[in-house]
């Protein structure tokens, strides 16, 4: 089957969604499918390579960071995406398109489907979908909702990478998507091993949507308990808080990584054991799938992306969760237990290792195999 992947992020371009799609692609080749992706380029990026047998297209359009684009670019992207997706179509000839993001590579696929016929199976992470991230879109979705309203009435199937997600889209559309959870190819288990003093990590773009001032107070309020913290992410409250970190005295504490590639991240995982997630928002974060297949246990706040990966209920509770509610001090006592209490930590990142089978890629390319199947021309 001919399968072509439209998603305006391919790695190292973005975050979690994008290698979530690059890792749905390889897979799906290395089950005799032909995959091309059309995506966004940067100038230092090749316009055309192959990666893990995928084609793979860059479209240039402007965009300046590879960790965060603004609306305007997406425009750019979604102008020039929309004639070469439909010049490959013509020429290739797919069996079925597969969307990643219903905003902006939706808009995309719906005009590409409508031109050629081919059909498209959408997928949406979390920022695409009205409620998801509204701190940051709510404002654009007053505008834009009508016009994607057609972007999910024309997909042959909707998907959704977390039960959070597919709730959103239900609300705002009418429809029930497929959940199917972020997975990822798991390392060969190993006993959990727990450093001295704790180490924790914190993954993310440096953004309002990912809260990492609250991230840098609440560890002030811990700096006189042993513990090393990486920071790893770029954005734009980078430079806020560090200059936070200082004036909180926590310089010997924290080590601000900026942005990593995968394997960098992988690494840092191995080296840690907890991993923090005060999020605004989360569809299903990779980063927390990766966290439960490298056995950390995590300290998060309360909101609905997060459920799937982190459990803070009964004896195989792998989490500690806070209200947003509560700020600095309740993320500061969510964590202080596991800081203190080295038996209560390895019991919450034994818990992660277990739950982390869920999250096996070969269950989520099962489920993505199947639809894309089933919904081909």
């Amino acid at each position: 089957m001919k399968i072509l992947i439209l998603n305006y992020e391919h790695p190292p371009i973005g975050g979690g969604g994008g290698r979530l799609a690059a890792k749905v692609g390889a897979g799906l080749v290395a089950r005799g499918h032909q995959v091309r992706v059309l995506t966004s380029g940067m100038p230092h990026l090749p316009v055309e390579s192959v990666e893990h047998g995928m084609e793979i297209r860059r479209l240039r359009a402007f965009r300046q960071r590879e960790d965060t684009c603004s609306v305007p670019e997406m425009v750019f992207w979604v102008a020039r995406a929309i004639p070469a997706a439909v010049a490959e179509v013509r020429r290739w000839k797919p069996d079925v398109i597969h969307a990643h993001f219903a905003v902006p590579t939706g808009a995309v696929a719906w005009v590409v489907s409508k031109l050629t016929g081919i059909p498209y199976v959408l997928t949406a992470h979390l920022g695409d979908v009205p409620g998801g991230v509204p701190e940051q879109t709510g404002n654009l979705f007053r505008w834009i909702k009508p016009f994607t309203v057609p972007i999910w009435k024309g997909a042959a199937a909707t998907t959704a990478v977390s039960s959070f997600v597919a709730g959103l889209a239900k609300k705002a559309y009418e429809i029930a998507p497929q959940v199917i959870l972020n997975g990822m190819e798991l390392p060969v288990p190993s006993p959990v091993e727990r450093h001295e003093p704790p180490r924790l990590l914190m993954v993310g773009r440096m953004s309002v949507q990912k809260n990492p001032l609250l991230t840098v107070r609440a560890l002030g309020l811990l700096k006189d308990l042993p513990w090393r913290c990486t920071i790893i992410g770029d954005g734009p409250l980078l430079h806020e808080a560090k200059a936070e970190a200082v004036r909180l005295g926590l310089e010997d504490h924290l080590d601000f990584r900026g942005w990593a590639s995968a394997a960098e991240v992988s690494e840092a995982m191995r080296e840690s054991d907890i991993l923090l997630i005060p999020s605004l928002s989360e569809g299903l974060p990779m980063v927390g799938v990766e966290a439960l297949a490298h056995g950390l246990a995590i300290v998060g706040s309360r909101i609905g992306g997060l459920a799937d990966v982190a459990y803070d209920v009964g004896e195989d509770a792998n989490a500690r969760l806070f209200e947003l509610s509560q700020g600095a001090e309740g993320f500061a006592a969510a964590l202080k237990p596991l800081l203190l209490d080295s038996v209560e930590l390895m019991n919450a990142c034994a818990a992660s290792l277990v739950m982390a089978d869920r999250f096996d890629l070969k269950h989520s390319l099962d489920q993505y195999e199947r639809l894309l199947v089933s919904e081909a021309r």
